[in-house]
């Protein structure tokens, strides 16, 4: 099904791999009559081209990319362009697109949401942007529709910025990323790793995007297979894709934590580009005659089944057939695993939603930039015709990607088809992804064709002792499972047929409603500034020493930006920093923030010139401690802050906010045994935060420990690979942290506070 090369290897001519082994270079050798080195074989990747075309450092070891184009949704862009705006921006220098599908319920928080909505909208009148309405597309059906371009690049501020299948290599990041761009700077990171992606065959009836997603997932994620690397898609399989099928599989490589994806391309995606009226943004894209990669996974696409990825999380995968084979074990063992991920808090059990030896699900959701394409709705609405999901608890929501899809779903009767088995057919919206809309009730089991299924994506609250969970599926068994009045289904169950409907596109429904200044910005257009719209605190500059309070310490095996700052309703407060950072780590140690704000009170003082003992009484007793040891430690030269301790923190969501809302309550660092993510690292980077990364083992400090980190100031101006830190406890024990490759940049980012006192004249 999905298996993987344990060594790099050579693809020839697209079809053929010969691992890079012993016996492989032999081969090699005897079918080229030379063995190519990998580095001249590595460019003749897909993505050696498009990093190189977009690459504006004189070498390729070390990157500096410009985007074409940027894209941002309501939960993200404000911040970005308020911080962009205090580091002096006049226009937007590249496309960006300001898209309305998180935010987009306007009840929650009274008129904060819509406020963002028109912010969004007159600062795409004043900077020159595009701003698409709330209810007209998720973000991401908005970019393969209206943005996407062969062998272009795409940032955007949400994770699953993902474009590979049309031939655009995009990246999910943090604001702070695009606040770069928007100013006119560099995407800087190594030459990535390139893993082929190498598919043979041709899925079964029944086999969707989705599960053919979840088996690469569960494969590569724990071992890191593909972690920041570029995943290339490429091999005989492929063609036996439509392009809906791929873009599926695609937009779930941000949970493998690579770092972005790029697939060949063929008269599948020349017929995409066709039919959305944009032909001329076609490009053939294909590997060299001899190409390198740094790992191969092998996709046998006829043998994968569908699939489910039971809570917590989107690695922790099944065939369905192994899981109505095996309820008893299979359930027993997702609630050992949610035990880790619930801490323990709230009872926790599947057990009891097993009714005459099957599971019986409650909910049944198809949504956002994962479900909501228009071949998996029909695919759907074919297995659900004629039949009903019933009266009782199930429920069946379905969310077509974008209003065009909507509509052609109306021509062309899937609409109604749909709604007349009793499911409910709503408007774009990415509620049902981060747990802002169709919340299950309290200890319900919902079956998603979306993007994740970490706590609380769904919408409960473990700190109200409220529980639901999430497993993820294909469009195609959810409604196999709904046609079955809510009893675990797999699709291949079904023995009917696929009427697969042709899509017709209709731009006008865009023109019509779609803001587009064309590039052009107007000066004189006021921003409208609602008032839970608040400008970033000031943050001082790294001084000479650091004096950090550990005040949480999570020991999960990875923890996710979802349990740094929540989701849901909380992303009504993304526009006001001080008040989002109240509802940090809130649904994983509510204790943090009154910590943080004690150890941000005595900061203050000192930056105020006062004695910060005044206010947190345990700091005199923490300087005259190493007042012994450590001569000419002051107040005046030794900042105090926070820092937690996570042993993998970061996977998920390219949220800044999880790395900006412990930084304006105090927070100067984490530490951690590696980061989830780039995207998170370069969170804390660009906020100003150290991202220290300590050895596994033994830790020498616990919750409510103090650390001093002597000299931190010159170690990041000196490019120290180990930097000593001492615990201010009996012996002062101590420990070797690393920051791990910085540019020149982010240690300036670092030295001057945050990006935003980088970039301020």
């Amino acid at each position: 099904m999905v298996t993987l090369e344990k060594s790099g290897a050579y693809l020839l001519n697209g079809t053929t791999v010969i691992p890079d082994t012993k016996e492989g270079r032999a081969r090699l050798s005897a079918e080229l009559g030379r063995i190519p080195s990998k580095e001249e074989a590595a460019r003749g990747t897909i993505s050696y081209g498009i990093l190189k075309e977009h690459n504006t450092s004189d070498t390729m070891d070390e990157l500096k990319i410009r985007f074409d184009k940027l894209t941002s949704h309501d939960i993200t862009f404000v911040g970005i362009i308020q911080t962009a705006r205090a580091s002096g921006l006049t226009r937007f220098p590249v496309p960006y697109v300001l898209t309305n599908c998180h935010n987009s319920l306007c009840a929650v928080g009274g008129t904060i949401n819509e406020d963002d909505h028109m912010f969004g909208l007159t600062c795409a009148k004043r900077y020159g942007g595009i701003y698409v309405p709330p209810h007209q597309a998720v973000i991401h059906q908005f970019a393969r529709e209206m943005l996407a371009g062969g062998g272009k690049m795409i940032l955007g501020s949400d994770s699953h910025t993902r474009y590979g299948a049309l031939g655009t290599m995009a990246m999910g990041e943090g604001g702070p990323e695009l606040v770069k761009q928007l100013l006119e700077q560099t995407y800087d990171i190594h030459m990535p790793g390139v893993v082929a992606i190498y598919m043979t065959g041709e899925p079964a009836p029944g086999v969707g995007p989705q599960d053919v997603a979840l088996a690469i997932i569960g494969k590569v994620f724990d071992c890191g297979y593909v972690k920041n690397k570029v995943m290339e898609f490429v091999g005989p399989g492929v063609a036996s894709l439509s392009a809906d099928y791929r873009i599926g599989i695609d937009v779930m490589t941000t949970e493998t934590t690579c770092l972005s994806s790029i697939w060949k391309t063929d008269e599948a995606i020349q017929e995409y580009y066709d039919i959305h009226g944009r032909s001329e943004e076609y490009r053939e894209l294909k590997p060299g005659a001899v190409a390198y990669y740094d790992g191969v996974v092998y996709v046998e696409l006829d043998k994968i089944k569908p699939m489910i990825a039971m809570p917590f999380h989107p690695s922790n995968t099944y065939t369905i057939e192994e899981v109505n084979a095996n309820l008893g074990d299979i359930l027993e063992d997702v609630e050992k695993r949610a035990q880790v991920s619930l801490d323990g808090k709230i009872p926790y059990t599947l057990k009891d939603k097993v009714h005459g030896g099957k599971l019986l699900v409650d909910q049944g959701i198809i949504a956002g930039c994962a479900g909501g394409g228009f071949e998996n709705i029909c695919a759907a609405a074919d297995i659900l015709r004629g039949a009903s999901i019933g009266s009782d608890a199930f429920t069946l929501s379905v969310y077509p990607a974008s209003t065009p899809i909507y509509v052609e779903l109306a021509k062309n009767g899937v609409l109604a088809t749909l709604m007349q088995t009793g499911a409910v057919v709503k408007t774009a919206f990415c509620g049902p992804c981060f747990g802002a809309g169709d919340t299950p009730a309290h200890n319900a089991f919902s079956i998603r064709h979306s993007t994740r299924n970490f706590p609380n994506r769904e919408g409960s609250k473990i700190q109200n002792g409220q529980i639901a969970s999430v497993a993820l599926m294909d469009a195609r068994s959810i409604a196999a499972t709904a046609a079955n009045k809510g009893f675990l289904t797999p699709a291949t169950d079904f023995a009917g047929e696929y009427t697969r409907p042709t899509y017709h596109f209709d731009r006008t429904i865009y023109e019509n409603r779609v803001f587009d200044s064309k590039g052009v910005a107007d000066p004189s257009v006021e921003i409208q500034l609602g008032p839970n719209i608040k400008d970033w605190p000031e943050m001082v500059a790294l001084t000479d020493n650091l004096l950090l309070k550990v005040v949480s310490e999570i020991h999960d095996p990875v923890t996710t930006t979802d349990e740094l700052i929540p989701s849901g309703e909380t992303s009504s407060f993304r526009s006001n920093p001080l008040g989002l950072a109240e509802f940090t780590l809130s649904r994983k140690d509510p204790a943090y923030v009154g910590r943080a704000k004690e150890v941000q009170a005595a900061e203050k003082a000192r930056e105020a010139g006062e004695d910060p003992a005044e206010v947190l009484p345990e700091i005199g007793n923490v300087f005259a401690a190493l007042e012994k040891d450590f001569a000419g430690v002051k107040a005046e030269n030794t900042g105090i802050g926070s820092t937690i301790f996570a042993v993998k923190p970061g996977d998920g969501s390219a949220r800044e906010q999880a790395a900006s809302c412990q930084k304006v309550l105090g927070g100067w660092a984490n530490i951690a045994h590696e980061y989830a993510t780039k995207r998170y690292r370069s969170n804390l980077i660009n906020w100003g935060m150290l991202p220290f990364v300590i050895p596994e083992g033994d830790l020498p400090f616990a919750n409510g420990d103090y650390i001093f980190v002597p000299d931190i100031r010159r170690a990041v101006e000196e490019k120290r690979e180990e930097i000593t830190a001492y615990v201010v406890r009996g012996d002062k024990p101590s420990l070797t942290m690393k920051l791990g490759d910085l540019t020149d940049d982010e240690r300036e980012i670092i030295l001057k506070g945050c990006l935003i006192n980088y970039n301020r004249k």
